[in-house]
C-alpha cells in the first residue's frame, strides 16, 4: 500500500513470524496492525499452520502492515485455491490504490488555495 513493498515466504509450520528479522509483535507494536496482518489467516482458519518470513520496506508502519496483509492473502491463495472466494469477498486480494495526490501549480498543496483577499 502507498510506498510500502512486501516480499513474503510462507511454508507449512507452527505459526512462526519473522518480519525483517524480528517477530511480528516486535516489528508492529500496535495490536491493530497485528490483527489486520493476521486477518487472512483468521478468515481461512489457518492461523498457526504456516511459518511466515517477510521483508517489508518503504512507507510507514500502517502502509507496511497493509502490504504485508495483501502478501499474506495472495500467498494463502497460492497455497490453497479454495481460499480465494473467502478472501475476495472481504477485498483482501485487492491492492489499496489510494495514494498521495500531487501538488498542483499555483496552489500551496494539492487542494488548498492561497488566501483570498477581496480588497
Amino acid at each position: 500500500r502507498k510506498e510500502a513493498v512486501c516480499r513474503l515466504y510462507i511454508k507449512p509450520g507452527s505459526g512462526k513470524w519473522s518480519v525483517n528479522g524480528r517477530t511480528l509483535g516486535d516489528y508492529f507494536p500496535r495490536p491493530a496492525h497485528v490483527s489486520a496482518i493476521q486477518q487472512p489467516f483468521t478468515i481461512t482458519d489457518t492461523l498457526g499452520r504456516y511459518d511466515v518470513k517477510a521483508k517489508v520496506e518503504g512507507g510507514g508502519l500502517t502502509g507496511q502492515a497493509g502490504a504485508l496483509r495483501l502478501a499474506v492473502a495472495r500467498a494463502l491463495v497460492r497455497m490453497d485455491e479454495s481460499h480465494r472466494k473467502k478472501l475476495r469477498d472481504l477485498a483482501l486480494l485487492t491492492r489499496d490504490a489510494r495514494a498521495v495526490e500531487r501538488k498542483k501549480p499555483g496552489r500551496p498543496k494539492a487542494r488548498k488555495k492561497f488566501q483570498f483577499s477581496k480588497r
